[in-house]
């Protein structure tokens, strides 16, 4: 994908992780390749030829799942497209997020283009002009267990180009055909296999990992930051830091996490302040062992990385048309590429590392308000007794970290058979992409629990001063929460960073320091 000014050319299976994020994160007119075009109409050519010759072929000119033996005649297939996008319309829960529904609609929009699913152009054409007129399809959250796709959630995306129920614009809820009409966008009529190829792949999942990617992400940057302020708030060490420390083991992720430790606390006037006579021969676990999670942390977020980039550049409906048949001619294939396996692997391992970084934070907190370990007043606060300080803060940091340990749990290995077990083993992996948005924002929670009580930690220290890095992040909470004297009203506190880390503020003027996460 390429961005020119506010708008974006997509080349189907071209897209990065990096066109990926900054979709997710902002919305911009979207434009498809001009070389797309003539393969999109020689898929539907070849559907067309299938129809006019009458031979039965899977969702073309036959029913759905176990009635795939039903045949369908001719003058009937507008009406099968149309009803199965109507009868599999039957998700519930919340509606999912612009930034999700964006995703879907991207990858949608790039797995049809790729010339494998045989809808016309008009179809790519009519989910591009929803997509830059902002008119985001109403999908509830639940309702598909990721294989044969996910059907419930792509038919309400369906919906939307039919005119059919509700959409959001801006924010607000309102009827597809008043939203279709405002934009001068004509509902669609589906032709042959157009709606099957529209509800049929792995896009909702996907999307929702990837957006469980990207929180992650901005969590691991942030638990970082707030890990080596809690060092120097409880004057640890940056000896395991030590680049010769992390060569020996060769571990990727944790050679690149002590890189980038050594460079927040590099040059902290505390540090220096306890270089010599410090009794502690070794810090905690989860001061010392820092690049050693973190850096596990690191390595699995980047391996869920690929896995969700192949799946969003992939083509995953059911069946499928090739050019390259006997004699030349275009065959259509049934496969299975709508089994999510691969997405729900990956949304289960990136759920323990979002439940890993909050565990980790969490015991930082714990070790900060024991005066025994930290050496600073016991809860953080100034008369304490009076003032109970940070001592419920916690509770609800450890609170956060337990309810993780079980949302943690894979999804993957479970499967209920459906459809009279024609589909009877299924991947689960929407779910196990929807549950990473609660992790997310508990980790969030506790890691912003966390800043608070370093910084609290860190004013305890002055006149001495942290490290450049770390004195601009302790200045950005200050200007938003001040030094906590005695005891208030906390939740407001606690919400301001949460919203820090969730939006990236910890690491917002270093980001040539976490670069290379992205490279």
């Amino acid at each position: 994908m390429t961005q020119h000014a506010k708008s974006w050319t997509l080349k189907p299976g071209a897209m990065t992780l990096g066109d990926l994020r900054a979709v997710w994160a902002a919305p911009a007119k979207l434009i498809l390749a001009a070389e797309a075009y003539p393969v999109i109409e020689a898929s539907a050519a070849a559907v067309q030829a299938i129809v006019a010759k009458g031979d039965a072929a899977y969702g073309i000119n036959t029913g759905f799942g176990l009635l795939a033996k039903t045949r369908i005649p001719d003058e009937k297939l507008e009406q099968l497209q149309r009803n199965l996008i109507l009868s599999h319309s039957v998700g519930t829960g919340e509606l999912l997020s612009d930034a999700v529904v964006r995703l879907i609609m991207l990858m949608k929009i790039g797995s049809l283009a790729r010339g494998f699913s045989g809808v016309r152009p008009l179809i790519v054409d009519t989910l591009i002009a929803l997509y830059n007129a902002g008119i985001m399809p109403a999908i509830p959250a639940k309702g598909s267990v990721g294989a044969s796709g996910d059907l419930a959630p792509l038919s309400h995306m369906t919906l939307a180009m039919l005119g059919v129920g509700e959409v959001r614009v801006n924010g607000e809820l309102m009827a597809a055909p008043e939203a279709l009409a405002q934009a001068g966008i004509a509902p669609v009529v589906l032709a042959a296999k157009e709606g099957l190829a529209l509800i049929n792949g792995t896009q909702v999942s996907n999307a929702l990992a990837l957006h469980g990617l990207f929180m992650a992400e901005r969590l691991l940057e942030a638990a970082m930051v707030t890990g080596a302020l809690s060092l120097d708030a409880a004057k640890g060490s940056d000896s395991p830091f030590d680049a010769r420390v992390h060569a020996v083991r060769g571990q990727p992720g944790q050679i690149l996490a002590a890189q980038m430790y050594r460079q927040l606390v590099a040059n902290s006037a505390i540090r220096a302040s306890h270089l010599e006579g410090d009794e502690r021969v070794q810090d905690p676990y989860s001061l010392r062992c820092q690049p050693q999670v973190m850096g596990a942390c690191l390595d699995l977020i980047g391996n869920v990385g690929r896995t969700l980039l192949i799946e969003a550049n992939a083509v995953t409906d059911n069946p499928l048309i090739f050019q390259d048949g006997p004699n030349g001619q275009a065959e259509i294939v049934s496969g299975g590429n709508f089994h999510a396996e691969p997405v729900a692997f990956a949304a289960d391992t990136l759920a323990l590392a979002i439940a890993e970084i909050g565990a980790l934070a969490e015991r930082r907190i714990a070790l900060l308000i024991d005066a025994t370990l930290s050496g600073l007043p016991p809860f953080l606060v100034r008369d304490p007794g009076v003032n109970s300080g940070f001592m419920i803060a916690h509770v609800t940091a450890a609170a956060l970290a337990s309810e993780n340990k079980s949302l943690a749990h894979p999804a993957s290995v479970d499967s209920l058979p459906t459809s009279a077990n024609q589909e009877d083993h299924v991947s689960m992996a929407t779910f196990a992409g929807r549950r990473l948005d609660d992790m997310a924002h508990n980790t969030a929670v506790i890691v912003g629990i966390e800043l608070l009580a370093a910084a609290q930690g860190i004013d305890f220290h002055r006149p001495l001063k942290t490290s450049p890095h770390l004195e601009h992040v302790h200045h950005q909470l200050r200007q938003k929460v001040p030094f906590f004297d005695a005891d208030r009203f906390f939740a407001p506190d606690i919400e301001a960073a949460k919203q820090m880390v969730l939006q990236g503020e910890l690491s917002s003027t270093c980001k040539n320091l976490f670069a290379p996460l992205y490279a």
